[in-house]
């Protein structure tokens, strides 16, 4: 299992979004995974993307027949993997070249998604081993584009009518350190960057330009407190349990030191209590733009916003919630609870189609930074519960 993530882990599979080329080198090492294992049946459900060398982003299923063949178990995982970020920040080895420490595998894209990846084909080759047939069909999804709204991944394959409303659905792409936490419930998402114009100079001279630097800078941190003053209520279901407005990217302004910009870009990630109303937020920051350029003399446009309304929870009682926790009991000694989360994954997507579906794995959370790892008792104990799940 080790080896076979570490495998992975040493192609990037970046998004065109990012500079990247997709998931077709990394899709290509799957299949000679999965091949010799022994499944029923392994399908493609490609996407065209005129953005990628190969025109297509892949998405695999793969098949493990079970003895109620109506009844199907998903594991829905995913190729893709953020940037590495800033290179300078990994300490441990460099992002695509994977090392075993202190029983850790580092490397971007092992904990995010490529442990649960593993775990999930491993749990069906135990089974195959064992010679168990499992109770209900275990069908493994393994999908692009999950990083950048999965548009080329599980909503293309949503669209193909794979899933049914009776059908199980893990997506193992968040959860805890003990994988105690079974996510049934998301928050609502928005998205936007803040293009800040005024008037470029040389810096010897501040008052023949407008600053837009500085006004861009004072403009993020204004909009910052106010969201956060504003929209401050806290709900202990999720975790964490208040909304987050959180200034990310900023892109590159000028070349010279000695030059006062006269645009500047900062991006915004927001993850909102489903309590609250994206359109009344959004008029808020509107509002904010309109006071702020008045008094700076700047323009100020809020620009690619996107929405994401979260969908309602996952019923904590639906069938695949009561199955996970008996297979985490089962196999863990863990009694699991239940909750939400702010990341978003490809699970929203299901329950938009009113399909139950669970978000779980053991994970140490660190997805997106650098040193990422997956540690390999986790990577072992997931299996464990992914085989009890399907034939409990």
């Amino acid at each position: 299992m080790t080896q076979a993530l570490m495998e992975l882990v040493r192609i990037p599979a970046i998004a065109p979004e990012n500079g990247g080329e997709g998931e077709l080198k990394k899709a290509e090492k799957l299949m000679q995974m999965l091949e010799p294992i022994g499944f029923d049946k392994i399908e493609r459900y490609d996407a065209d993307d005129e953005r990628v060398p190969s025109k297509k982003r892949q998405n695999i299923v793969a098949y493990c027949y079970g003895q109620n063949s109506a009844e199907k178990l998903w594991i829905v995982t995913h190729l893709d993997v953020v940037p590495p970020g800033e290179e300078s920040l990994w300490t441990i080895t460099k992002p695509f070249e994977p090392v075993i420490k202190v029983g850790r595998i580092y490397g971007r894209g092992s904990e995010d998604n490529g442990q649960s990846m593993i775990a999930s084909i491993f749990a069906v080759n135990a089974l195959k081993k064992a010679g168990i047939k499992p109770k209900r069909t275990i069908a493994l999804a393994f999908v692009a584009d999950e990083e950048q709204g999965s548009t080329y991944g599980i909503q293309h394959l949503i669209k193909q009518e794979l899933f049914k409303k009776d059908d199980l659905i893990v997506v193992p792409d968040s959860g805890n350190e003990n994988g105690s936490f079974i996510e049934i419930a998301e928050k609502s998402g928005l998205w936007f960057r803040v293009r800040t114009i005024g008037q470029q100079t040389h810096a010897s001279r501040p008052d023949k330009g407008l600053n837009a630097h500085r006004i861009g800078m004072e403009y993020t941190l204004t909009l910052d407190k106010m969201l956060h003053e504003k929209y401050a209520l806290k709900d202990e279901y999720f975790d964490p349990p208040q909304s987050t407005f959180e200034p990310t990217k900023k892109d590159k302004n000028v070349d010279a030191i000695n030059i006062i910009p006269g645009e500047d870009i900062v991006y915004f990630d927001c993850r909102i209590l489903p309590s609250y109303n994206l359109e009344k937020i959004s008029k808020d920051i509107l509002k904010l733009t309109e006071e702020i350029e008045k008094k700076s003399g700047a323009k100020i446009r809020i620009e690619g916003l996107r929405k994401s309304v979260a969908p309602r929870p996952t019923d904590a009682n639906s069938k695949v919630v009561v199955l996970l926790e008996e297979a985490i009991r089962k196999s863990r000694g863990i009694q699991p609870k239940v909750g939400g989360i702010g990341g978003g994954t490809c699970a929203r997507f299901f329950r938009q189609t009113e399909i139950a579906a669970v978000v779980w794995s053991t994970i140490d959370e660190t997805a997106h930074q650098p040193n990422e790892y997956a540690k390999i008792e986790n990577l072992v104990n997931d299996v464990k519960v992914f085989a009890s799940l399907a034939i409990s």
